[in-house]
């Protein structure tokens, strides 16, 4: 009787931990991947103008478009973003997971989408951009032709001053084209400025001169699966702690990284995909 009462507690914790598992994996695949969080971090800047006070700017981040990632809850996202009316929309890159010409013309019909802000919408390239092994220039070029021809000021290597706020866009640091050595040497000095920079292991390269002030990344998505209380096992950064959120940086800089809104695989765990919605705010 007693090895029968054993083997069935042993039955039922093997169908309890088959069950969890079971549960586990249809929300890490079902669920997760298409819960949207807005956040509502404050962003402070030096030499912020008055009138700037206030304002919002939204991140969006690692769209991935794609054959992985679904079109409508993309543009569900953005509709979301759009109905915040924010001042300003940067996107940081990673509009497409590049596996062929499709979709470019996937990323053409999402686009017309995309939120705009009031007083601006930047944007820069990440390294899915750039198409396989991140080094086909014609895709970039297509992807910021698509991304102008719907408003957008794209960014490479460039700086771009909107509404009072400038903007210092980075080609990826994976690509062919990261070069802002020059850009923020000319500009990285001036009031109230924003880098934009897709790969956050950028922060640590010896290229921002006299800038202060904060960088807005994506590239990680959080790690998209993240155990409670310790790092992400698969991080795509040199740096393993550049995960997501606010970061000091030296030089009195400071990095905030978007877990973004796509993905590579449809799976994340305590990683919700993120659009953050900052306020300004003068330092």
């Amino acid at each position: 009787m007693t090895t029968m009462l054993t083997r069935r507690r042993a039955l039922k914790a093997l169908t309890a931990a088959a069950s969890g598992s079971a549960v586990l994996g249809l929300y890490t695949w079902r669920v997760e991947p298409h819960w949207l969080e807005l956040t509502y971090p404050v962003l402070s800047i030096a030499g912020l103008e008055c009138q700037l006070e206030g304002c919002t700017l939204a991140q969006i981040s690692d769209l991935h478009i794609g054959p992985k990632v679904d079109d409508a809850y993309i543009v569900k996202s953005l509709h979301s973003v759009r109905e915040h009316v924010p001042d300003f929309v940067v996107i940081t890159g990673d509009w497409i997971t590049y596996r062929g010409r499709n979709q470019l013309e996937q990323l053409r019909r999402i686009a017309g989408h995309l939120p705009h802000g009031r007083l601006g919408t930047v944007g820069i390239l990440g390294n899915h951009d750039y198409g396989f092994n991140w080094n086909m220039i014609e895709v970039a070029e297509e992807v910021a032709r698509i991304a102008r021809n719907v408003g957008v000021t794209v960014l490479r290597n460039q700086a771009f001053t909107a509404g009072g706020l400038q903007f210092v866009g980075l080609d990826d640091l994976w690509s062919p084209r990261f070069d802002p050595v020059a850009v923020l040497a000319e500009r990285g000095s001036d009031p109230s400025t924003l880098v934009l920079c897709h790969n956050p292991d950028a922060a640590d390269h010896p290229v921002w001169g006299q800038y202060q002030g904060w960088i807005l990344a994506g590239h990680t998505h959080g790690g998209q699966c993240k155990p409670p209380f310790l790092p992400p096992p698969l991080l795509p950064v040199k740096n393993k702690r550049y995960t997501a959120g606010e970061f000091a940086l030296s030089g009195n800089r400071s990095m905030y990284i978007s877990r973004g809104v796509g993905h590579l695989l449809r799976v994340r765990f305590n990683a919700r995909p993120e659009i953050p919605i900052f306020r300004l705010r003068r330092a």
